[in-house]
């Protein structure tokens, strides 16, 4: 039965991982970072702290990919190195539920590195307008304090 889910969201992620760069232009933002993957993720982690916040979970996203690869019956490896970096901020989180209450479908926040064929960028997914607007304004600061480092 638990070898079944795994399947099943196994194929989910693979159909978001096929069919989402037909919409990634239009959903998120990324910068590139002039340097190794490692210091990408080191500088992302500092420009987050930087802020006061706390990093919640780290998504080694390219490792379930390729753990999960074979199951999947897929030959493609679609990251070197992909790890999301997920966290929040109390008074914006604060504000932006208060505005509404089912923002919270937007927490945690989150912000990838990714690594494909030696090509580093730093990124995150658009917000809806409105009051989450200002969460992505922490986000592209934050992302921008990042490859600036």
């Amino acid at each position: 039965m638990m070898h079944r889910w795994i399947l099943i969201l196994g194929a989910g992620l693979l159909s978001a991982v096929l069919f989402g760069p037909v919409a990634r232009a239009a959903d998120a933002t990324t910068y590139p970072f002039h340097g190794s993957f490692e210091d990408a993720t080191f500088a992302l982690e500092n420009a987050i702290l930087n802020k006061g916040l706390v990093i919640d979970y780290v998504s080694h996203a390219s490792e379930m990919l390729s753990r999960t690869r074979a199951d999947m019956g897929s030959k493609v490896v679609l990251f070197d190195n992909a790890d999301i970096y997920m966290f929040c901020s109390a008074s914006l989180s604060r504000k932006m539920l208060e505005a509404d209450a089912l923002n919270i479908s937007q927490c945690p926040y989150n912000i990838f590195v990714i690594d494909r064929k030696g090509k580093v960028e730093i990124g995150y997914r658009h917000y809806p307008k409105g009051i989450m607007q200002q969460v992505q304004a922490l986000l592209d600061q934050i992302v921008r304090d990042a490859v600036s480092e």
